[in-house]
């Protein structure tokens, strides 16, 4: 397989300022059939070449290779139920009249959360932020629909942290410990990260271009690790992730069991008009990865343009990390490109 039509749409990508810089990486349970890199870091012809080793701001992607394993392995061992409401868990949280939300509405959005609250205005502490978000008004009655929210994955790294009795981070490592990754991927990279760094935004609330600097701003103000944001990784590291799930599906044992990946990865049914499963999206037409991977696909995607998406019918998936909010995220060119790209790979692997 040589791959010729993704690489000639991501080709056009770059040709068409989408995005200075990406990575694709194509795989199954076993083996990586494709991978490789596009671009420059920046627009600038003396910016250096992306390489397959090249870090990315992962954005959202963070929920789905943090915060929901972590919440997978606190169901599992049966140290906090689906079902439980958050007025148990947060003393801030008091909604009358409404009904209970529970740990399973924010892990698909279907709270009544709003959308969004620009919190690092005003905070910088789990305790600010967490009182902001549960005594903010609901936008919406619990379990009605499903409103994609920032917010519900940061309350959901705090019960982590209440669970586990240490950091979201230290809690993560131990993950990435048993996954034997050793290096690129991590919360607040060191120095010796920047010069592989992919830029992202020229950020006029810091005033300056973000470089190794978490893109999110509720996620800087909580110190660059939170539930929602803040993994900075390589497409390799993000394969490794992705064949796990993989290997558990097909039956060969990993960190979760075979049942409890079923229930986070499909789509729960229970909200009118959503596609969400428990932290995951799932196979919609519509979806970001176009309309020819199996029904039985799960992914998400970043905010600074990045994605993941399995196809366990067919034991693929697909990775494309970029950096499309350089300079600005303003440019949402990238929203084209994804589904054309994954229905140019699943051509490709079906020829």
């Amino acid at each position: 397989m040589t791959f010729e039509k993704p690489r000639s749409i991501l080709q056009k990508a770059l040709a068409d300022h989408c995005f200075p810089a990406a990575v694709a990486e194509v795989g199954n349970v076993s083996t990586v059939l494709w991978r490789e890199a596009f671009g420059r870091q920046t627009y600038d012809n003396n910016s250096m070449a992306t390489q397959e080793e090249t870090i990315f701001d992962l954005a959202s992607l963070t929920k789905i290779l943090a915060t929901t394993p972590l919440l997978m392995a606190y169901i599992e061992r049966e140290l906090v139920s689906l079902d439980r409401g958050l007025g148990s868990l947060f003393n801030d949280w008091k909604h009358s009249g409404l009904k209970t939300a529970t740990v399973k509405d924010l892990l698909s959005h279907s709270s009544g959360l709003k959308d969004y609250l620009p919190l690092f205005q005003k905070y910088k502490s789990r305790k600010d932020f967490e009182a902001a978000i549960c005594k903010h008004p609901l936008s919406y009655q619990p379990s009605t629909k499903s409103v994609y929210s920032d917010l519900g994955f940061i309350l959901l790294a705090f019960l982590i942290e209440d669970l586990g009795e240490k950091s979201f981070t230290a809690q993560f490592n131990e993950i990435k410990n048993q996954l034997e990754i050793k290096d690129g991927l991590r919360f607040n990279p060191p120095q010796s990260w920047i010069k592989l760094t992919a830029p992202t935004e020229i950020d006029s609330w810091r005033g300056r271009l973000l470089k190794g600097e978490v893109h999110d701003e509720n996620a800087w103000a909580l110190g660059g690790a939170a539930g929602h944001s803040g993994l900075f990784g390589t497409v390799s590291t993000v394969g490794i992730f992705a064949r796990h799930f993989l290997k558990i599906l097909e039956g060969s044992g990993g960190l979760f069991s075979s049942s409890t990946v079923r229930l986070f990865t499909g789509c729960r049914n229970e909200v009118p008009g959503s596609s969400r499963g428990l932290g995951w999206d799932t196979m919609l037409p519509t979806s970001s990865c176009g309309h020819l991977l199996s029904k039985s696909a799960f992914g998400h995607t970043g905010f600074t343009g990045t994605s993941l998406w399995i196809d366990p019918d067919r034991s693929l998936y697909i990775i494309l990390l970029t950096n499309r909010v350089y300079p600005t995220r303003n440019n949402n060119a990238i929203t084209k490109i994804r589904p054309a790209f994954h229905n140019a790979v699943i051509e490709t692997i079906s020829e």
